[in-house]
């Protein structure tokens, strides 16, 4: 899939997002499939020991220090604008 502005670049529209007990969120990736990015979430989730899924919630542990990966869809390009 290519760029609606003609240029080179892939889009990729589906953001890894990592997310720790207190809220904060960081953009660990970014992939050209929903399907790609949950399975990264899921590999991620493991290793991490969180036991959760992408977009399975906030992730918040007792101590706070629980981390979660979620999977969102980018906006595409010029929905913002009026």
């Amino acid at each position: 899939m290519r760029s609606a502005s003609g240029d080179s670049s892939p889009v990729l529209p589906w953001l890894l997002i990592r997310q720790d007990g207190h809220g904060n969120r960081y953009r660990v990736g970014s992939y050209a499939t929903r399907v790609e990015a949950e399975q990264i979430a899921d590999r991620l989730g493991r290793r991490a020991g969180s036991g959760q899924r992408a977009g399975s919630g906030s992730g918040s542990g007792a101590g706070g220090d629980t981390d979660s990966y979620l999977v969102e869809s980018r906006a595409p390009e010029g929905a913002d604008r009026g």
